[in-house]
């Protein structure tokens, strides 16, 4: 077949790619611009040249033989590399790298670094997306995931940005009412969060006693939890590298050392097939900078 295909104009494997995810001679036509007598006709030439019939033609659609069908696959993920390929190389200093992250990760690490990026490459828009589910890159057109996990996911690749290390935290007056000297003084505090999350930070700690009573409250999203511990609701699990600030300007306590880890770690991701894209390669790059010069993250390596 590869010498058959020889020769073949990019234009007959286009109008057979919309045919063939489209079911009908008429939607591509109307997709592409041309009239549906003009696709019938790409398309027998194309079978002509192949000597293979690529559709069974029924009253009110079409649909691809088994050849059909296996060519249809090719042309789709060939042309959608050709289209990023192009997309790539036509960047201009008025694109837009769209990332999707997580919340927290987004609020209390992310933007407040966005600004250098964005001084450093002024033509260059972001556009940041919280959505909590898991979006396919390729067909949402993102460009970047913040993800937490293992690092390995189909058809992206991946980076480790750091680690996914959680530890309890409080607010000073709730840590000054519990006296907390060892991290068993923690199973009868108020808690907030997953209680498997809790048994495993006890488990980390080595305290074995059962973890009771259950928590008092439990959300989607780390900053809700840890909001809830800072206003003294009870203590909370989170990231000492995503709340090193509040630590520091002392609104939130770490009364014990010990963390755990929840993942793998947090990873920034792309598709593979724009491993070269510039705008993807600077904006990894410098988050990759920006970690790097993290000493909490360091200190959690």
């Amino acid at each position: 077949m590869s010498d058959a295909l020889s020769g073949v104009p990019l234009s007959s494997i286009r109008v057979f790619e919309a045919a063939a995810r489209l079911n009908s001679f008429t939607r591509a036509a109307e997709e592409l611009g041309m009239t549906q007598a003009a696709v019938s006709w790409q398309i027998k030439a194309l079978e002509t040249r192949l000597g293979l019939s690529l559709f069974r033609r029924l009253p009110r659609e079409v649909l691809p033989t088994e050849a059909g069908d296996r060519l249809a696959r090719a042309a789709t993920e060939g042309l959608t590399i050709l289209r990023r390929g192009l997309a790539d190389i036509m960047e201009t200093d008025r694109e837009i790298l769209s990332i999707t992250t997580l919340t927290t990760l987004a609020t209390q690490w992310l933007a407040p670094r966005l600004g250098a990026f964005q001084v450093a490459n002024p033509g260059l828009a972001v556009r940041l997306d919280t959505t909590p589910r898991v979006m396919d890159l390729a067909r949402e057109n993102i460009d970047i995931a913040l993800r937490d996990g293992s690092g390995s996911w189909p058809g992206l690749e991946s980076t480790l940005l750091m680690p996914s290390v959680f530890t309890p935290l409080c607010s000073p007056k709730l840590c000054e009412r519990l006296a907390m000297k060892v991290p068993a003084d923690l199973v009868e505090a108020p808690r907030i969060g997953d209680e498997r999350e809790w048994a495993a930070w006890f488990a980390s700690a080595g305290v074995m006693t059962p973890a009771t009573p259950a928590s008092r409250l439990r959300a989607d999203i780390q900053g809700l939890e840890v909001a809830a511990a800072r206003g003294g609701q009870g203590v909370a699990l989170g990231s000492p590298i995503l709340f090193v600030r509040e630590i520091e300007a002392g609104v939130l306590v770490r009364p014990f050392p010990q963390t755990m880890r929840l993942s793998a770690g947090y990873w920034i991701a792309w598709p593979e097939d724009r491993r070269r894209s510039p705008k993807i390669t600077r904006f990894r790059d410098w988050l990759l900078a920006e970690a790097a010069a993290d000493p909490e993250i360091a200190a959690a390596l």
